[in-house]
């Protein structure tokens, strides 16, 4: 099954569903994801985010629903043609590779040849050009254990960008890492020539980073638009129950947190007052 009528949009979805002994995780998701844009999905623990991103990138298969890459149902695709067509960067990848940098962005390329071929000299520049291109080239014989945790993040996305794909797919990429590496591996993103498909749990950085926002509560989409659109007070006070004040610096909404809705509705009950509005 395909649908050529909206091949600019590089990923879309309908009504989405997936459950799991017998509670519905994922309910009726239906995105379009626009090329070259940076879609950020947002959401409070347990919204459903990691659930439905496995879906897009095949670790889970849909109860219901049509997922579509490049117009194409994504169920009838190979796993190569899948690598071919859609980078991913996963949260679980905590395993410590027994391999240099160097050979663990090689695996990016690994779908572009049968089991006993071996790297070509394409794969070795593309290898070197990507490594470059996330500031690790310096250390592509460094044992990948030995990295710090924002250098390994780093080493998984040249994998990923290894495989020349448009399209890529990263499940919270600035997950355990320290701020200054969040903001490096955004401001790094933000100047690839991709489509990017990203949850992200920092509600600041994905208002400063993303084009559009698709937020999830209860496994389904509450409110999906601009960053503007989607991240107001109440949003913030009734899925996040967080007290915040929005404002605009360089065009990007910022968020102010005060204070959980719980801490402000004791403080002023106490004072005969209603909570935060």
């Amino acid at each position: 099954k395909s649908i050529g009528n909206w091949r600019m949009d590089i990923l879309k979805t309908e009504k989405v569903c997936f459950d799991i002994h017998n509670i519905r995780l994922c309910n009726d998701i239906s995105i379009t994801v626009k090329k070259g844009a940076f879609t950020g999905i947002i959401g409070p623990n347990g919204s459903g985010k990691s659930t439905f991103l496995k879906q897009v990138y095949g670790v889970l298969k849909p109860t219901s629903g049509v997922i579509f890459l490049r117009g194409e149902d994504i169920s009838g695709l190979s796993n190569r043609k899948r690598a071919e067509n859609m980078g991913v960067l996963a949260q679980e990848n905590f395993t410590e590779f027994p391999f240099n940098v160097e050979e663990v962005t090689a695996m990016g390329r690994s779908m572009y040849h049968t089991l006993f071929q071996g790297e070509n000299d394409t794969d070795k520049a593309i290898v070197s050009a990507v490594l470059k291109q996330v500031n690790m080239e310096d250390k592509r014989k460094q044992c990948y254990a030995t990295l710090s945790g924002g250098e390994k993040q780093r080493v998984l996305l040249a994998r990923a960008l290894a495989q020349e794909t448009k399209l890529l797919i990263m499940d919270e990429p600035t997950n355990h890492l320290d701020i200054g590496h969040q903001f490096q591996i955004m401001e790094f993103l933000k100047t690839l020539d991709m489509t990017i498909l990203s949850a992200i749990h920092d509600l600041n950085l994905a208002a400063r980073f993303c084009d559009y926002l698709i937020l999830l509560h209860q496994g389904a989409i509450l409110a999906q638009g601009t960053p503007k659109e989607v991240l107001t007070k109440e949003i913030l006070r009734n899925v996040f129950h967080i007290c915040a004040e929005m404002r605009e610096q360089d065009g990007r909404i910022v968020i102010d947190f005060i204070s959980s809705v719980h801490t402000a509705n004791a403080d002023h009950t106490a004072k005969g007052e209603s909570g935060c509005s």
